[in-house]
């Protein structure tokens, strides 16, 4: 059986599509390939690197991508985790089902140490339960 192919795709891939990519490899196991890419390209947001270990992934060794490096690919799923990319999402040659979840950007939390790794955790949540659900339901 052929693997899906996921993309997420965000603004910067730097934050929420790295989370999401780490959630949806972490629950789809081996039933799919999980990519994240962005519109541009910001690198892997520490924060985001800090949460996910919280909660027991090491998304690390992720690395940011721009959209344009997977142009050839045949997507199953699209899903865009910011407005943002939504309305500036590329048209892809494909029959991608595409789904959409604007998600705070925990990047811009502001306040104390304590109140934004609050956000970025409560950011992940929401993120984990939206990809958990994708998997139940998609692959």
């Amino acid at each position: 059986m052929t693997k899906k192919k996921v993309l997420v795709l965000c603004t910067g891939n730097s934050c929420r599509s790295q989370i999401a990519e780490g959630y949806l490899q972490h629950f789809a196991n081996d039933k799919a390939e999980i990519f994240s890419a962005g519109i541009e390209a910001h690198g892997v947001n520490p924060g985001a690197v800090a949460t996910m270990k919280e909660d027991g992934l090491d998304i690390s060794k992720q690395t940011s991508n721009n959209i344009n490096e997977y142009t050839d690919i045949e997507f199953d799923f699209v899903i865009t985790v910011c407005d943002n990319a939504k309305e500036r999402c590329p048209f892809f040659s494909t029959k991608a089902k595409k789904f959409h979840y604007n998600f705070p950007d925990p990047a811009k939390a502001t306040g104390t140490a304590q109140e934004i790794l609050q956000q970025f955790g409560s950011v992940r949540k929401l993120i984990k339960d939206y990809c958990k659900q994708f998997v139940a339901d998609n692959l």
